[in-house]
């Protein structure tokens, strides 16, 4: 039975260059942000209930208007709120379809909002990646080209990273000390290990 890993961390905090080194290593990751981009765009229950609760001006030609949208709900919680609990369902249930497809001794599913979405029942570990928050900050602000104070704006819509961290099993540190691939193949070979499988550098 293959292990069903969940990674997760705050905004800026090296997700996917983590979930980068699983990929390099043969394990496949699920991008739950990029299955949610999709999943709005694609399904049409979904684009239809978007449309219904803000508006049939958040799709453009029939494309989704990320600007419009995002306008909407990143300046109201509840608005915010309200589209996630639109969302996470098709998402959550397009990883599901993705993890039975996959073959190898364990899969990852990388995801910003785990424990905020209720989404981490299921598995078998989750693996939380820390960066403290003025490196956080720093690299969204160099990524996006954006101001502190949005920076800010986005984590408040996170729950508090050390709280995060403590709900989960394993903590990769990437705080600019640490190297990250010794962690991440300690990882590996663990997880490897527990289903009967060998690693070998």
């Amino acid at each position: 039975m293959a292990l069903r890993i969940g990674l997760t961390g705050g905004i800026g905090s090296g997700k996917s260059t983590v979930s980068g080194i699983f990929k390099v290593l043969g394990i496949p990751v699920f991008d739950a942000d990029t299955a949610a981009k999709e999943v709005m765009q694609t399904n049409p229950a979904l684009r239809q209930a978007i449309m219904d609760t803000f508006g049939e001006a958040v799709y453009t030609d029939g494309q989704l208007n990320r600007k419009q949208l995002a306008a909407l709900v990143f300046s109201d919680p509840f608005q915010l709120e309200t589209l996630n609990a639109l969302v996470h369902p098709y998402t959550i249930a397009a990883a599901e379809e993705w993890a039975a497809l996959q073959t190898t001794p364990y899969t990852v599913k990388e995801a910003a909002l785990f424990f905020e979405a209720g989404s981490a029942i299921g598995f078998d570990y989750m693996i939380g990646v820390y960066a403290p928050q003025h490196l956080r900050i720093k690299r969204v602000m160099d990524r996006d080209q954006v101001s502190r104070e949005e920076v800010l704006s986005r984590m408040k819509r996170q729950i508090q990273e050390e709280i995060k961290m403590r709900l989960c099993d394993f903590v990769v540190l990437n705080d600019d000390q640490h190297l990250l691939i010794p962690q991440v193949l300690k990882l590996h070979e663990q997880f490897l290990n527990e289903t009967g499988n060998t690693y070998h550098e």
